[in-house]
C-alpha cells in the first residue's frame, strides 16, 4: 500500500468516527431524558459505563490485548472520574430539570474550555480553527432564543461544570500514560462507572420499581451508541487529531437535538434555529479545514 493510500485511508477513518460521535452523542441527550423517566440520574449513567467498560476489557483481553499497569489504572481513574463523572454525570444529573436541547447547547461550550486547557501545554489552535470556534459559539447563542426554555440554577451550574470537567480530561488524558487504542476507553469506563455509582448510592439514589421497557431501551441505546461507538471514537480521535477538532461534535449536537426534537416529539423550528444551525455548521468546517491546514 503507497503512502498516498495510506493518508486516505487513516483521512477516512477520521471522517468516520467524526461522524460516530457527532450522530451518536448528539442523539444521547434525548435518550437520557428518556431513561430518567425511571430512573435516577447516576445510578443510570453508572450501570452503563460499567456493562459497556467491562464487557470491552473482557472482548479485548481475549483477543490478546495486554492488561494494563498499576499506573495506567489510576491515571483512568483520573480521567475516567473527569470525563463520565464530571461530565455525563454532570449532565444526566442536570436533565431531570433541564431540557435535552439546553443541555447540549450548554455543553457546545466544551471546546472553548478545551481549547483552554490544551493551551497550558503549548497546543493553542491555529487561526482557522480559533474563526470555527468562536464562529461555532456564536451559532450555540443564536440557537439559544430558539424556544423559552427555562434551566434551573442546579441544573445550570452541573451543566457548566459538566462542560469544564470534560474539556480537561480530553486536553490532561493527551498528558497521562494510558494504554493504547480501545484499552484507555475500557478501562476508564470501568473506573468512571464505578465513581459514578458510587456518587448515586452516596447521594441516596434508588430504583425503586421496574423500569418501563422505554426506559430500559434507551439505557441499552446510551451504553451501546453513547459508549461503546461513541465514547471510543472519541478516545480514538482525542490521539489522532488537535482537541479543536476532537471536540467540535459540541457544535453539531444541538442541531442533531433540535432535528430529533422536531421528528421524535413535535417540536417547531423557527428562521432562528435554520439560522443558528448554518452558522454552527459553517464553523464546524472552519475548525476541520484549520486542522487539515495545520
Amino acid at each position: 500500500m503507497g503512502i498516498k493510500a495510506i493518508k486516505d485511508n487513516g483521512k477516512a477513518v477520521i471522517i468516520v468516527a467524526l461522524l460516530a460521535v457527532y450522530i451518536s452523542w448528539g442523539s444521547t441527550y434525548l435518550a437520557i431524558r428518556i431513561a430518567l423517566e425511571d430512573l435516577p440520574p447516576f445510578l443510570m449513567m453508572g450501570i452503563r459505563f460499567l456493562i459497556v467498560g467491562i464487557g470491552l476489557y473482557l472482548y479485548l483481553r481475549i483477543r490478546g490485548a495486554s492488561a494494563p499497569d498499576r499506573s495506567q489504572w489510576i491515571n483512568a481513574t483520573l480521567i475516567g472520574g473527569l470525563l463520565l463523572l464530571g461530565g455525563s454525570g454532570g449532565v444526566a444529573f442536570a436533565e431531570q430539570w433541564v431540557s435535552s436541547g439546553i443541555a447540549a447547547l450548554m455543553i457546545a461550550t466544551t471546546p472553548l474550555w478545551t481549547v483552554l486547557f490544551a493551551g497550558i501545554w503549548k497546543r493553542w489552535p491555529a487561526k482557522l480553527e480559533w474563526a470555527g470556534l468562536l464562529l461555532g459559539l456564536a451559532g450555540v447563542i443564536i440557537l439559544n432564543f430558539e424556544g423559552d426554555l427555562k434551566a434551573s440554577p442546579a441544573g445550570a451550574a452541573a451543566l457548566i461544570i459538566a462542560a469544564i470537567s470534560w474539556a480537561f480530561g480530553s486536553a490532561w488524558s493527551l498528558r497521562l500514560s494510558l494504554p493504547p487504542g480501545l484499552m484507555a476507553g475500557a478501562i476508564e469506563m470501568i473506573t468512571g462507572g464505578i465513581l459514578v455509582l458510587m456518587a448515586g448510592l452516596l447521594t441516596g439514589e434508588k430504583i425503586v420499581a421496574m423500569p418501563s421497557l422505554r426506559s430500559i431501551a434507551a439505557v441499552l441505546y446510551l451504553a451501546v451508541f453513547g459508549s461503546l461507538v461513541g465514547f471510543t471514537a472519541y478516545m480514538y480521535l482525542l490521539n489522532r487529531v488537535r482537541p479543536a477538532l476532537a471536540t467540535s461534535y459540541a457544535y453539531v449536537n444541538p442541531v442533531i437535538a433540535v432535528i430529533l426534537g422536531v421528528w421524535l416529539v413535535g417540536e417547531k423550528i423557527t428562521a432562528t434555529g435554520i439560522t443558528a444551525m448554518v452558522v454552527i455548521i459553517i464553523g464546524v468546517l472552519l475548525v476541520m479545514f484549520g486542522q487539515r491546514r495545520s
